[in-house]
């Protein structure tokens, strides 16, 4: 089991804004240039990087797609913070 993941995400308020997020990358849209565009996470401005994180380190729900869903696909998870657009690089 992984105890470590590699992730990027665009963090928005709208359920409708990551879902059209999710299409527009689905048709080939780079994630860092719609992070940027999008994120309200610090994060955004690195592309939406979050760099190598530890299990247990992210609120529940974004671990859950962090170290279960299919890796380079672009995922959907709703925290308290808002809306994740989620994609996993790598795990370790």
């Amino acid at each position: 089991m992984a105890s470590t993941a590699h992730a990027l995400h665009i963090l928005v308020k709208h359920k409708e804004l990551a879902e059209d997020i999710i299409q527009q990358l689905k048709k080939g849209a780079k994630f860092h240039v719609l992070a940027k565009k999008h994120s309200s996470c610090p994060s955004g401005k690195k592309g939406g990087d979050l760099g190598e994180f530890k299990r247990g380190q992210m609120v529940p729900q974004f671990d859950k797609v962090a170290f279960g869903a299919e890796i380079l696909e672009p995922h959907l998870v709703k925290t308290k913070l808002g809306w994740h657009v989620i994609k996993v690089l790598y795990r370790t």
